[in-house]
């Protein structure tokens, strides 16, 4: 039975943690920060842990980040 095969673009834009939760990067940052209130600015630093729903999909693109 061959390997599987990792997404690429999953492997760069998510990380699986030791509890087996994925953490991806806060979404709508990208750009058009002025029309945004500080408050979201804030709230939306660093990291987040994806809902079970959105983490179920990410796992089948990662085979082996488990």
């Amino acid at each position: 039975m061959p390997k599987m095969k990792t997404k690429s673009s999953a492997k760069k834009r998510f990380k699986v943690t030791a509890t087996g939760r994925v953490m991806a990067a806060q979404a709508g940052k990208r750009h058009g920060m002025i029309k945004r209130s500080t408050k979201f600015i804030r709230q939306a630093r660093g990291t987040s842990v994806l809902s079970p729903a959105d983490e179920k999909i990410v796992k089948t693109y990662m085979p082996y980040a488990r």
